[in-house]
């Protein structure tokens, strides 16, 4: 099949990439001429286990190319996969400009029967909108030219989405045209031979699917956060609790583990959206409304720790800190914890001294470039040398590299031996055996 997915970011590429995989011929096409020249040249502009050398294999053998050219692309394709970005706006809405105006220019090109498909996260009722913004252009041009409109919503995790991707839990698609809903049956059957994991739904139940499942995820995450809290003042092990409670199967162990917040492209602006979305319709989702708000209080929770530990005396000391990416698996800043905890100890008169696997770049990005002119910031390549001389480690992300660190080798680096633990990745007895003072959350404070 031919296929054009326009966008290359995140979602994008790694949607065409998978369809081409399967012996699909597939164009990504994206306006950034800078982007699809680098593209070409085997440059991948993010992070993704297993993305690159896909990528660099389809496009040797021919099945994945990349273009500015949307109408030529469209030419011979069957499906044009809208896979753009749409940020939030300060009020939570999401932001459809790019989508909409992908959709005129599929108006202006389209020229024989195509399945339109919406990847893109998107509000309730979108669909709709681009289905009418294509038949205007089609309008504009006079003629007359068949296509549908599907929704098929994404389910990836940043840091596994080739394995989301492949073998997916279930693939969500939106339609109420038979013919639609054949093609796109065909298109995934590769990717289900199995045994079938399609759903299919009314369009704007599949818009809303997405927006249903990641808020139920953050809810999790927020709820157990507010658990941990609990814990903390009624010398509660949280993680006694967690264990006790994901046995239930009705509940599960996953997304019940304890931190300082979520982050990334999706929890924090799906979350948003719904909430304006209900709010439109005035309704109040004091749910959302409670896992927004747990969520950004849960993220100072680590800066709380360590002043309660270090009272005022913060200004000076300096702090190792390991993780900057949201989570591990990715180089993706976006809302990270780690944003919030370092800019509160460089404002508090703090140094601080950062090392992630792979996310410098992008965490670079995020603070002020005088702080890193000052001194009082500085990311480091190698994890133990962030501990020479630090008053105290602080661990925000949990890359795998951090589950069995030296702590004999951590304490002779350290000026105080003194761990904050945003994860929970350590034990209380086993830090307390090499001579730490332990914070973590939910574990009583101190250990």
């Amino acid at each position: 099949m031919r296929i054009v997915i326009v966008g290359t970011g995140y979602v994008g590429l790694v949607t065409g990439t998978c369809f081409a995989e399967m012996g699909n011929h597939v164009t990504c096409v994206d306006i950034d001429r800078g982007k699809i020249e680098s593209l070409r040249k085997g440059k991948i502009p993010i992070y993704e286990p297993g993305l690159e050398a896909m990528v660099l294999q389809n496009a040797d053998a021919g099945f994945l190319v990349f273009s500015t050219d949307l109408a030529a692309a469209m030419r011979e394709a069957e499906f044009v996969f809208i896979a753009v970005g749409t940020p939030p706006g300060t009020d939570g809405s999401a932001d459809l400009s790019f989508v909409l105006s992908v959709a005129g220019e599929i108006g202006r090109c389209i020229d024989h029967y195509m399945v339109v498909v919406d990847k893109s996260t998107v509000p309730v009722g979108t669909a709709e909108k681009v289905q009418a913004a294509i038949q205007a252009e089609l309008d504009q041009r006079g003629v007359e030219v068949p296509f549908d409109v599907v929704s098929n919503p994404e389910f990836l995790k940043e840091g596994a989405a080739i394995e989301d991707f492949i073998r997916p839990d279930r693939v969500v698609i939106g339609t109420d045209s038979p013919r639609a809903e054949e093609k796109m049956q065909q298109l995934y059957a590769p990717f289900l031979r199995n045994h079938d994991r399609i759903l299919f739904m009314g369009v704007r139940d599949a818009e809303m699917t997405k927006y249903a499942a990641n808020a139920m995820l953050a809810t999790k995450i927020s709820f157990m956060n507010e658990i941990a809290a609990v814990c903390d003042h009624l010398k509660v092990d949280v993680e006694n609790v967690r264990k006790g409670i994901g046995s239930d199967q009705r509940i599960g162990y996953s997304f019940i583990y304890p931190g300082c917040g979520y982050g990334g492209s999706c929890f924090p602006k799906d979350v948003s959206a719904v909430i304006h979305m209900a709010r439109q319709h005035q309704l109040e989702p004091a749910v959302l409304v409670s896992v927004e708000a747990r969520n950004r209080q849960q993220k100072r929770i680590l800066f709380e720790k360590i002043e309660h530990h270090f009272g005022a005396g913060v200004a000076g000391r300096k702090f190792g800190i390991w993780g900057l990416a949201f989570k591990p698996g990715t180089d993706d800043m976006r809302e990270a914890s780690s944003i919030v905890l370092i800019n509160a100890l460089l404002q508090a008169g703090a140094r601080v001294e950062a090392y992630d696997p792979v996310a410098f770049e992008t965490a670079r990005a995020e603070f002020d470039a005088s702080w890193f002119e000052s001194g009082q910031l500085s990311f480091n390549k190698y994890q133990y040398d962030v501990l020479k001389d630090a008053d105290a480690l602080v661990l925000v992300t949990e890359w795998k590299r951090f589950r069995q660190p030296d702590f004999d080798a951590m304490k002779d680096l350290m000026k105080n031996p003194v761990l904050f633990d945003g994860r929970n990745q350590y034990e209380p007895d086993v830090l307390s055996q090499h001579g730490f003072v332990y914070y973590a959350i939910g574990r009583s404070n101190q250990h």
